[in-house]
């Protein structure tokens, strides 16, 4: 009977130390900039929480953002916005917050940024976003590519004013953003080792 070859032993997974977040950030930028899937890859690979802010509005209203604009304006939307952004800024638990495209218009916005949290602001031109948004259906203010142009144009320097680190996101993988602002809000001291 043959003798039993000693199997090495399995090497110890690699863990990767539990990270937490200082205070909440925010990514701003158009819409298709990929604030959403980058604040979840950022989520798993840290593991840390984080939300979707027109998900949370919905959920809150109990209907679509398209159906709470057809019922009360761009401008009632956002005052639930604002609403939404001070409530998520001042969780017990910082979060990576993706936000709506239009957030940076409302300047009692810009106040919650500078109190509660980094804002990290993703760019994407307009025509790149068109490309990455496959149903535009379900975004009341990207019906058509000139008026996003102009939309776009318009907020450029509204983004860059609440912004503490800018992210390009052209030719870029998600996995490839969310290491860069991993790398940001390391070196900011925002994403940290948690406490044992």
């Amino acid at each position: 009977m043959g003798r039993k070859e000693a199997r090495p032993a399995p090497l110890a997974a690699k863990t990767e130390p539990a990270l937490s977040l200082s205070r909440p950030v925010f990514f701003v930028g158009f819409m298709g900039a990929g604030k959403t899937s980058v604040a979840r890859r950022l989520a798993r690979t840290c593991k840390v929480a984080s939300v979707d802010m027109d998900t949370y509005i919905e959920r809150r209203e109990g209907k679509k953002v398209k159906e709470i604009f057809a019922a009360v304006g761009e401008e009632g939307f956002r005052a639930v916005e604002t609403e939404v952004l001070r409530e998520l800024g001042a969780a017990a638990d910082p979060m990576l917050v993706s936000c709506g495209g239009g957030v940076v218009v409302t300047p009692a916005n810009h106040e919650v940024f500078r109190e509660c949290g980094f804002v990290v602001y993703l760019e994407v031109t307009a025509d790149e976003a068109a490309g990455r948004i496959s149903d535009t259906s379900t975004r009341p203010l990207f019906q058509n590519l000139e008026a996003a142009r102009a939309r776009c144009a318009e907020r450029l320097p509204l983004y860059a004013a609440v912004a503490d680190a800018t992210v390009n996101t052209a030719g870029k993988s998600v996995p490839a953003i969310a290491r860069e602002v991993q790398r940001i809000l390391e070196k900011e001291g925002i994403l940290c080792p948690q406490r044992r």
